[in-house]
């Protein structure tokens, strides 16, 4: 499989952010690439609620959804959206971070709405509550591809291992993470954690990453990764925005995964026993 990855540094302007993934599908497409892996937030990134509001709409009428569905199938490429901020129906909050599996065909085979909510205090003294404004998903989506199944999560899923372990245990051979993860905890644990989900799973990781400085003021870490099932780093993408393309050998997951075979190891954990 030929991955290829968008790392953007995402605006405020929706038509702006839908130019870049189509401008990303032509490239990846004209690059050999198999499927394309976008960030989370491929359409917007925007911390002024009031502004937002005015351009976050429902999932039929967002023009970045339209237009990366008209690019994929034009060019025959898979496209992993790594999230869109969209308007909920009937939810009980506003919004949903979801994520979209597109075919060549420009049909949409999997949608995956982010289970867990980045809501901290940093000790830089910024302050996150996506709770405030998005709602959470109910359930792991896994969905089948030319290449093998794909396990979907987004940015801050990725500090629950229980997640990732039903998506191995599904059948996930390879981990999409898209991100905008801020600096400071970028720096901190982006790297490691991406190479333990794909060591625990003996799958290939696949984290497209905002990065750079935003037009709603906001800093993220960049470096979009691809990881293979060792933990070996194949692609750190740095600081600048681009699409790269990495080879992804499905070989790999078996050789990994007879060497150390983790996943026919594991056992089902019941209550733990306190002593004392």
């Amino acid at each position: 499989m030929r991955a290829a990855i968008l790392q953007a540094c995402t605006g405020t302007d929706p038509l702006l952010g839908a130019r870049t993934l189509v401008e990303a599908v032509e490239r990846a497409a004209g690059e050999g690439a198999d499927m394309l892996f976008t960030p989370e937030m491929s359409n917007l990134l925007d911390r002024d609620r009031a502004r937002a509001a005015a351009a976050i709409v429902i999932e039929a009428e967002d023009v970045t959804l339209a237009a990366v569905r008209e690019a994929a199938a034009r060019h025959g490429l898979w496209v992993h959206v790594g999230s869109l901020a969209l308007r909920a129906d009937g939810a009980g909050a506003p919004y949903v971070n979801r994520g979209f599996v597109i075919d060549a065909d420009g049909a949409i085979r999997a949608r995956y709405d982010k289970m867990h909510l980045f809501d901290v205090d940093l000790p830089t003294g910024e302050s996150w509550r996506e709770s405030a404004s998005y709602v959470r998903g109910s359930g792991a989506v896994a969905v089948d591809t030319p290449w093998g199944r794909l396990g979907l999560a987004i940015c801050y899923d990725l500090r629950f291992p229980d997640l990732f372990r039903a998506l191995s245990d599904a059948g996930a051979t390879i981990l999409a993470l898209p991100a905008a993860f801020t600096v400071p905890t970028g720096q901190a644990h982006w790297h490691v954690l991406l190479r333990a989900r794909a060591i625990e799973a003996g799958a290939f990781v696949v984290a497209a990453a905002q990065g750079g400085h935003h037009a709603d003021g906001r800093e993220t870490y960049g470096h979009s990764l691809a990881v293979d099932p060792w933990g070996e780093v194949l692609l750190d993408m740095g600081d600048a925005p681009g699409v790269a393309v990495v080879a992804l050998d499905p070989a790999r997951i078996d050789q990994v995964r007879t060497r150390i075979p983790v996943l026919a190891h594991r056992r089902p954990i019941g209550a733990v026993e306190i002593t004392s």
